[in-house]
């Protein structure tokens, strides 16, 4: 379980595909040195684990099927990606529950200074959509957010200060940019609870 609350952005160092999973070499000097293998981490959200670990890199194998439903199969070197260990028991939740399970691949569509900060639109997967609300939680690249407007069915519009800005690689984006999306975990449990509740009783005889 994660935070959304990003403790590092790394950069992909080198890559290297494996028989049946690809390896991604991750230059972090400030967050590396505190990883030990076997450990779980998000890389732009998705919950992988450090398979090798020194002082300035560490290393995470990503199988088929995480490089086609994330960004991570998009990775080229020098690519900055945000970095966040798994929460401790006991920790501050200073962000909102995220698992590391992305749902899906979303896209930048624009992002506009206002003032002090940015405003970007952001067009999300429809199963994210429909359980995302109004000032409700998600984490675009790992990075816990708060939805600001909806402005049209499958977009959400994104408030984001300048920190978050300059200390993630949302700052980096351009339009058309992907984005690993996960939606709010609540969200997407009362969702599917509503879900078989309504098949059920449209399946009731009578």
């Amino acid at each position: 379980m994660f935070t959304g609350i990003i403790e590092a952005t790394g950069r992909i160092g080198r890559t290297e595909d494996l028989a049946t999973t690809r390896r991604f070499l991750i230059e972090a000097p400030t967050f590396a040195g505190e990883l030990s293998p076997g450990e779980s981490i998000a890389v732009d959200g998705a919950c992988l684990t450090a398979v090798q670990a020194d002082a300035g890199t560490f290393a995470v194998d990503v199988i088929g099927t995480t490089l086609e439903r994330t960004i991570a199969g998009r990775y080229a070197e020098d690519t900055a990606v945000n970095l966040e260990r798994a929460m401790r028991v006991g920790a501050r939740l200073d962000g909102h529950m995220v698992q590391g399970h992305v749902d899906g691949v979303g896209h930048l569509i624009q992002s506009r200074q206002d003032g002090e900060y940015w405003l970007m639109d952001f067009r999300i997967p429809a199963d994210v959509a429909g359980t995302t609300i109004l000032h409700g939680s998600i984490a675009l690249n790992g990075v816990s957010l708060t939805v600001s407007d909806i402005p049209e069915e499958g977009v959400v519009r994104i408030g984001i200060i300048p920190f978050t800005h300059a200390h993630t690689n949302l700052g980096a984006l351009h339009a058309g940019d992907p984005v690993n999306v996960e939606g709010d975990l609540i969200g997407k449990y009362v969702g599917r609870i509503l879900a078989l509740r309504g098949h059920e009783e449209t399946s009731l005889p009578g």
